[in-house]
């Protein structure tokens, strides 16, 4: 690619960052890395009714939580400042002034009374609710005379008639559309801030952006934007439109599906390059059978020739699956940090690291996150209050507090290690000609309170002889 790349991530300050923007993020930068070029942050704040203070610095900190460091933005500078649009004004007023100029924008000064009752008139008449361009015949006398008085007014586009505006899409292809289905989009604001369709324009051409990335939402709106750049006489960006994000039933994302905050997946314990992961993977694939990448990874192989045009669906049981992988890979000591304040936030105490490293090993393969430890095995580190009922429903035979009581019997006396644990059960059953399972599952019951878990000797020497035998005991006093 012969041109530096320059490509720019522009949210709006109007809440959290959500995981549909971190894949717009995402991958803007690792077009850039992957290119050599860079990544902007530009904040689009000028729509002000809408704006949430401390959405900016909540949206930096996703970034970075997540990886993605940016090189022109906020906090960090850069030679095409300032990258909040509320402090560009001047540059939307004289962009505005040379379309009017031009004669490819025009002043309105209809109210949103008379453009509500346009629309209803043109409803009833199945007419398009377009606006019908009352002010572009004002003619300059008119024009003048109602801003010498002051009267409010928006500026708007004059979208040509009967055009076709072709796009090269590089994701979609050639897309083409048709002019006459166009609006004349405002432009500028009453207020002398600009819509999102000046703004972008004005800066990705002044920052230099050579490729605009963004989702598939904002296709329907880059014709206006190819015209824009038209009447500007500048060159157009390159232009890449990202697929939808779907829910498993094919709907568009939403809240209630997964489309939450960053910050959201962080709290829940989802580590950073799960989560960047899984995102990538939501519209993009390597072209071969692989799931687990890192950011260096993802930098060498993202291409946007292999970003694909249908939706992408959002799977959480993929998303965990990429967590539980990447929990695998952390070493012990840090698993075991993060553990110890859970633990001890529950009044719980432990026999040292060496036992919580033996607790990890034995869960690790049924965890997505550190704080399903306490969750699922509080058992290793205090007695269970209660035996599952449906494991005494199903496991608890007539038999089972005969053969548990003669189990205790011969574990007061064995050693208490895995393997010689597993061969005195196994020579009890056999002795008593029963299967094996007939033994385990009274004995998990008993110790862990549940139906299911680690293996069961392992545990058990975990666990250690002293609370094993205290909790068979109990079970024979209160198991039916």
């Amino acid at each position: 690619m012969a041109e530096a790349v320059r490509v720019r991530f522009a949210p709006s300050p109007t809440g959290l960052l959500h995981v549909g923007g971190l894949r717009t993020a995402l991958y803007n930068y690792l077009f850039a890395r992957r290119h050599g070029g860079a990544f902007l942050l530009r904040i689009e704040d000028t729509d002000r009714s809408r704006y949430v203070p401390g959405a900016v610095e909540m949206i930096v900190e996703s970034l970075r939580w997540a990886g993605l460091d940016y090189d022109e933005g906020p906090g960090v500078g850069g030679p095409h400042g300032p990258y909040f649009q509320s402090e560009r004004l001047d540059r939307y007023r004289e962009a505005a002034d040379r379309l009017i100029a031009s004669g490819d924008a025009y002043p309105c000064f209809c109210t949103a009374e008379r453009l509500d009752a346009m629309r209803r008139e043109r409803e009833k008449a199945r007419q398009s609710t377009k606006y019908d361009r009352r002010c572009l015949g004002l003619g300059a006398a008119g024009i003048e005379r109602r801003r010498a008085s002051g009267e409010p007014h928006v500026v708007r586009m004059r979208i040509p008639d009967e055009r076709s505006v072709v796009v090269e899409d590089l994701v979609r292809g050639t897309v083409e559309f048709s002019t006459d289905v166009l609006d004349d989009q405002v432009l500028l604001k009453s207020d002398g801030f600009p819509t999102y369709h000046l703004a972008n324009v004005v800066d990705d051409h002044l920052m230099e952006v050579t490729h605009v990335i963004r989702g598939e939402e904002w296709l329907s709106s880059t014709p206006k934007h190819v015209l824009l750049y038209r009447f500007l006489g500048w060159a157009p960006p390159r232009f890449a439109h990202l697929p939808l994000l779907l829910g498993k039933d094919r709907s568009k994302l939403s809240k209630r599906q997964a489309d939450v905050a960053v910050s959201d997946y962080r709290a829940q314990g989802y580590r950073p390059e799960a989560l960047v992961n899984f995102v990538a993977l939501l519209g993009w694939n390597p072209g071969y059978d692989r799931d687990v990448f890192s950011m260096d990874d993802l930098m060498r192989e993202f291409s946007l020739e292999r970003v694909g045009k249908s939706g992408a669906i959002f799977d959480l049981e993929k998303l965990r699956w990429l967590q539980a992988s990447y929990l695998r890979s952390l070493p012990r000591e840090v698993l075991r940090e993060e553990l110890k304040p859970l633990l001890e936030a529950r009044g719980w105490t432990w026999p040292g690291d060496a036992w919580l490293d033996r607790v990890l090993d034995l869960m690790i393969e049924r965890i997505a996150f550190v704080r399903e430890v306490p969750e699922k095995a509080g058992w290793f580190f205090a007695d269970p209050a209660e035996h599952d009922a449906e494991t005494v429903a199903k496991r608890w035979k007539p038999e089972s507090r005969g053969l548990l009581s003669r189990a205790l019997a011969v574990l007061e006396r064995s050693p208490f290690d895995a393997g010689s644990l597993e061969s005195e059960v196994r020579g009890l059953a056999e002795r008593e000609g029963v299967a094996v399972s007939d033994l385990v599952h009274p004995l998990r019951l008993a110790c862990t309170g549940m139906g299911a878990g680690p293996g069961l000797f392992a545990l058990m020497e975990t666990l250690g002889r002293e609370a094993c035998v205290r909790r068979i005991r109990r079970a024979l006093g209160t198991l039916p």
